[in-house]
């Protein structure tokens, strides 16, 4: 046939037709045949209309219609060829105004879909002259029809769609004189610091005045006595008895660890990231509940190293299609290999073997158990002989995989691809394969130029049925295996199962264990060995404490075994954070105050008349509050943070508040008894380790340790210089500065890829992932239960076709789609139109549709390719019959549309679209909670994720608020992702609350010197400021593992910063800067021993972990906390001590007197 152009008036002798019936079988195509040659008058047709859009559909049925049965065919259409009887071509002459309203009115995704199949049939011609061009009136898609047809739905005719949905704009950044704002501000705020710091020093004094001690004062005085009594007798007993303490110790700790019998250890993401009270857990506990849980998969992203690209030419004409290596046949048959490869795996479950069919997704099952297989080969039915199969003769191929392949990307739902090849594009499982799905590296839809395969295997996912789920997990693990045995030269695979980042993971943690004892035994033997205090080398074996250190470091470990034992107990799952960060914790705080119990009694002179108990116990009498103030606000800290919705931050808070706080009993007691056994064996002379050998006496002189030497006589007087202390001072806020600048500029997210090991195989995966998809994962948008479906109004705020509401719920999705920015801030994250279950029934079920029928002698449902005449159509051919079933109509035929599979016939069966996406109550009475799915736009960082949860939760709540009933957006990474909506606000809430416990428990415990604690919480702010700082320098981002870490690093602060300031607070000197001194000449060595050197040796070799998580979170957060803490306790504290510490406690100053009465001895030179 020919259509032809026309665009002036001729006039025809007759009006007759010119074709009529069917004749003879048609040499071309076969199954088809020739209209007859007939020039009578016209033949009454019974008239049929659509409830598509009524303008396009009346446009494109008068081009149709005016073509095979006008009774005035001779005007406009000449029989130019037959063969017999038969017509074999014809000439059509359109006029121009019709052909530009058919052409340009229609230019919808479903009118052009239909003219584009016509045009497939038509090609032009030279207009011939003597006709009357058909020049019928067409309708605008915006209009009604004269028999009372409303206008197009939106998703047919753009123009009733209002303007289209463009993105708000950006807001422009931030910036002051072209520069960040933040930055400006805060240099502006340091240089104004500078200046005003300045000049209070030179012109302001800030000396104490000694006034008479003030109400508070003398109350902290009376409560550190009371601290330092009741610690000096505890201390005393636990010397005096010690095999009573170490033995009750001893069942104390054995009795709480027998908890870990019970111990549960929670690997499952969705349980250590989501709280089961979080709208996303909600969210997705309601999905499954109602449509089973989301599928698993296992994918394949196949490339080629060949880049040759080769030319197909249409026979039919029509311009060159260029294809990539890709779609090459010959890899096509490769790939194929492949394919049918993984479909013949074979798994073992427990004797039982394991196929794909057994776990595969089959949504026509039992009638059709074909697996989902989403790839391109199942265009060809996954069959070499499809592939292969072409049309053509000697000299000309017509037909071949090429324009299959090209009619199968646009038409992916046809069961007839209208070339010669007259194959199926429909999969072999029943439903389509969308091409976005299926390849990967393409522009804009021209999937020709795809460079990538993808291919699919959807797995089913069972939620309590731990067999089926084995099987499945075990079949992964077979194709796991095979394919990392595959080669093929000409394919480069990169390829994932659902359990391969949980395997990985694994895998992971049992190959970092070797680096975590080796990072734990450098810790002990440094502590073993740094515990003794040697005076010279014959006293070696007699002053060293490895036996002690080995008995502290046992202590620390016990604590966390109580703790995880105890939370066991009650049944409350451990995490690999807590197994691997906890042990680092309380390790730091347990050796610190291990140190300088042990370190206190180095330096100590034991008094005239006093025993070894007593001199123990008025040690632990001093140093113990200091202790007890660092653990207690440390405990009261964590146990903030498991306020956290978190679960994984509200776990490890429990255990490492509960942990820590054991340690410190423990240390007071067991180690304490443990510290009076050492100090006899030492004053007997006796070898460590091997106490049963005794030296011979001999005269020894007591000096103190190199570090507290260095501390003391260095160290201190060094960084309290004159001209030191304000250059300290300067950098350290300059610091700051530039830390608050940054905090705003923390990524907020987890790659993933840093879960992965270095030589993971799902690091190719990911990047391949990144590099070639084009689709995002599926998204529902969840319509729940109680929404009315059998009433217009409820079918109106959700459908997308004639007659639904302008902002339903398919619309308002649709018009999201529209906006096809790839941009990551200006997309809407919703890549297509969804596809409706409702909108497709109302197709189904109308009259003139030959799906929906029934038996009219039972009334059960009768498929549209069964040939029965007692096969009635559900709905009659009458005004009403044309209109949508509502009320008992439309639940009547709902479990049929549901139930049917689709075939030549019908391709509207909703079996394998939409049986699990409508929930039907019991009895089929009505219509529960339904979903309506599309995808989201491609997904490459978390930055992304992010961000498409947010827009899919906006949307939904359009949805909500314009339809008066709740719908909620639903993907399977949303509970993963939606603690990145709050973990800013979580993050301030938990430091917040932990600093503020600090400051509450801190001013308690130094005796009510509201001073102190604000410096020391002041001091730990600046620490956690920093934190952001570093992670902003190298490249940390802010999630749970981080978060952990900072409330983590908040209470390691407090061990670097409390007792220094507690020195401070009971120091007699006569000003801030001695006070300061002295406070970090004998508190200062034992930090810097106690933390920083024990943890520097065990960090570094964090960094030799396979492990990129570990290198990260571990190893550059760990360092960091490290090295601030050490640098603000043990640099900065002391100088800001020096310059606005607290004043001397006049009472404390008089009860030390009064205590050393008579002494020659210094208080804190005792301390």
């Amino acid at each position: 046939m020919i259509i032809v152009f026309l665009f002036s008036l001729c006039q025809v002798e007759a009006q007759h037709c010119v074709w009529y019936g069917e004749c003879g079988e048609s040499e071309k195509v076969p199954g088809k045949k020739y209209n007859c040659k007939y020039t009578g008058p016209a033949v009454p047709l019974p008239s049929e209309g659509s409830d598509l859009c009524p303008a396009c559909f009346f446009n494109l049925m008068n081009l149709f219609c005016e073509l095979t049965c006008s009774p005035h065919q001779s005007q406009f259409m000449n029989a130019t060829a037959f063969n017999g009887t038969n017509v074999v071509e014809v000439q059509y002459y359109v006029g121009q105004a019709f052909a530009n309203g058919e052409f340009t009115i229609d230019a919808t995704p479903v009118a052009l879909c239909m003219i584009n199949l016509l045009c497939h049939f038509f090609t032009l011609d030279v207009p011939v002259s003597g006709y009357t061009p058909m020049n019928n009136k067409t309708y605008n898609c915006t209009e009604g029809l004269e028999d009372g047809s409303g206008p197009c739905s939106c998703q047919d005719c753009a123009a009733a769609c209002g303007p289209k949905p463009v993105p708000p704009p950006l807001p422009p950044p931030w910036t002051i004189l072209g520069m960040d704002a933040m930055t400006v501000i805060m240099w502006i705020s340091y240089m104004i610091f500078l200046l005003i710091f300045v000049g209070a020093v030179l012109g302001a004094c800030l000396s104490p005045i000694l006034v008479n001690a003030s109400c508070c004062e003398t109350l902290g005085a009376r409560f550190e006595n009371y601290l330092r009594i009741l610690f000096s007798s505890w201390g005393s007993f636990c010397v005096r008895h010690p095999s009573v303490v170490i033995l009750g110790s001893l069942i104390l700790v054995v009795a709480s660890s027998g908890g870990l019998y019970y111990m549960q250890i929670t690997t499952d993401p969705v349980e250590l990231w989501s709280s089961p009270t979080s709208q996303a857990r909600q969210e997705k506990d309601y999905f499954d509940s109602h449509f089973g849980p989301f599928f698993r998969t296992a994918q394949l992203i196949i490339t080629t190293p060949l880049n040759d690209t080769f030319l197909y030419s249409p026979y039919f004409g029509g311009s060159d299609v260029p294809f990539g290596a890709i779609l090459d046949k010959d890899i096509l048959h490769q790939v194929l290999d492949l394919q049918l490869d993984i479909e013949g795996l074979v798994a073992s479950y427990e004797g039982q073997k394991v196929t794909l069919k057994d776990i595969c997704l089959a949504p026509l099952a039992p009638y059709n158990d074909n697996c989902t297989i989403l790839s391109v080969l199942n265009y060809f039915q996954n069959s070499h002989a499809v592939l292969d199969h072409t049309i053509g003769d000697e000299f000309y191929v017509y037909a071949d995989f090429h324009s299959h392949f090209l009619y199968c990307v646009s038409a992916p739902a046809s069961l007839n691809d209208t070339t010669l090849l007259h194959d199926p594009c429909l999969g072999t499982f029943g439903g389509p394969i969308f091409p976005w799905l299926a390849m990967g590296g393409y522009d804009e839809t021209n999937y020709n130029n795809a460079t990538a395969l993808v291919i699919t295997f959807p797995i089913n996912n069972y939620l309590n049925d731990t067999a089926r789920l084995g099987k499945a997990l075990a079949w992964e693990k077979e194709f796991i295996k095979f394919m990392k045995n595959y080669k093929n030269p000409n394919l480069t695979i990169a390829f994932n199962a659902e359990r391969s980042i949980e395997d990985e993971i694994d895998r992971e943690s049992n190959s970092d264990i070797s680096t975590i004892v080796i990072s734990y035994a450098i810790m002990f033997v440094y502590i073993s060995l740094a515990l003794g205090h040697i005076h010279s080398f014959r006293r070696v074996m007699v002053d060293s404490k490895i036996s002690l250190g080995i008995a502290g470091i046992l202590i620390v470990l016990s604590s966390v075994s109580s703790s995880l034992g105890i939370f066991s107990y009650f049944g409350i799952p451990l995490t690999l954070i807590v197994i691997e960060v906890i042990p680092f914790l309380v390790l730091a705080v347990g050796v610190d105050n291990i140190f300088i119990i042990v370190q206190t009694y180095q330096r100590d002179e034991r008094m005239p008349q006093e025993e070894l108990h007593q001199q123990i116990g008025r040690i632990l009498g001093d140093v113990a509050p200091s202790m007890f103030l660092s653990s207690f606000s440390e405990t009261v800290a964590f146990f903030l943070g498991a306020l956290s919705n978190m679960p994984a931050v509200r776990t490890f808070s429990l255990f490492a508040g509960l942990a820590v706080f054991i340690d410190f009993l423990l240390q007071i007691s067991c180690f304490v008894s443990l510290l009076g056994l050492d100090a006899r064996r030492q004053e007997g002379n006796r070898l460590d380790i091997v106490c049963c050998v005794k030296l011979p006496e001999g005269q020894e002189t007591k000096t103190d340790s190199f570090l507290f030497r260095f501390f003391k006589k260095v160290y201190a007087p060094f960084i309290l210089k004159e001209w030191v202390r304000p250059i300290i001072v300067a950098v350290f806020v300059g610091m700051l500065s530039f830390s608050i600048a940054v905090v705003n500029k923390v990524e907020i997210g987890l790659d993933q890829k840093l879960s992965m090991p270095d030589d993971s195989y799902v690091l190719d995966y990911f990047k391949n992932l990144t590099e070639y998809l084009h689709t995002g994962a599926p998204v529902y948008f969840v319509v729940e239960d109680g929404l009315n479906y059998s009433s217009p109004e409820g079918q109106n705020v959700v459908c997308g076709g004639v007659g639904c509401n302008n902002n339903s719920l398919v619309q308002q999705v649709y018009a999201a789609s529209l906006i096809m920015s790839f941009t990551f801030t200006s997309s809407t994250t919703v890549a297509f139109t969804p596809s409706s279950w409702l909108d497709d029934y109302f197709d189904w079920v109308k009259p003139q549709s030959t799906c929906c029928r029934y038996y009219n002698t039972t009334g059960a449902f009768c498929n549209a390719s069964v040939v029965n005449p007692s096969c009635v159509h559900c709905r009659p051919m009458t005004p009403s019959g044309k209109q949508r079933p509502v009320g008992d109509d439309f639940m009547r035929f709902l479990p049929m549309f549901l139930s049917d599979n689709p075939n030549v016939k019908c391709g509207k069966g909703g079996h394998a679209a939409y049986a699990t996406a409508v929930d039907l109550y019991p009895d089929n009475t009505g219509v529960g909670a339904t979903y309506f799915m599309t995808y989201h736009t491609i997904l490459k960082e978390s930055p992304d994720y992010i961000h498409a949860l947010k827009m899919a939760r906006n949307l939904a709540d359009n949805i909500t608020q314009s339809t008066n009933h709740k719908v909620f957006a639903y993907s399977v990474f949303y509970v993963f992702y939606e603690q990145y909506l709050t973990i800013a606000h979580d993050t301030a809430l938990n430091l917040g609350a932990s600093l503020a416990s600090i400051f509450v428990v801190t001013t308690v415990l130094l005796g009510f010197e509201l001073w102190s604690a604000v410096i020391v919480s002041m001091t730990i702010a600046m620490i956690l400021v920093n934190m952001f700082g570093v992670m902003w320098l190298w490249s940390i981002s802010l999630n749970a593992v981080s978060l952990v870490n900072l409330v983590m690093s908040c209470g390691i602060s407090v061990e670097f910063c409390s007792h220094i300031v507690r020195a401070f607070s009971i120091s007699v000197k006569k000003n801030r800067v001695e006070r300061a001194e002295e406070a970090l000449a004998h508190m200062g060595s034992s930090v810097f021993s106690g933390i920083t050197l024990t943890k520097f040796g065990g960090i570094l070799i964090l960094a030799l972990s396979k492990s990129q998580i570990f290198q990260v979170f571990y190893f550059r957060m760990f360092l960091a906390i490290v090295l601030l803490g050490a640098t603000h306790g043990l640099i900065f504290l002391p100088v800001l001590l020096s310059y606005i510490g607290p004043s001397v406690n006049k009472a404390k100053v008089f009860a030390s007197n009064q205590r050393y009465a008579g002494t020659e001895r210094e208080p804190l030179l005792n301390y």
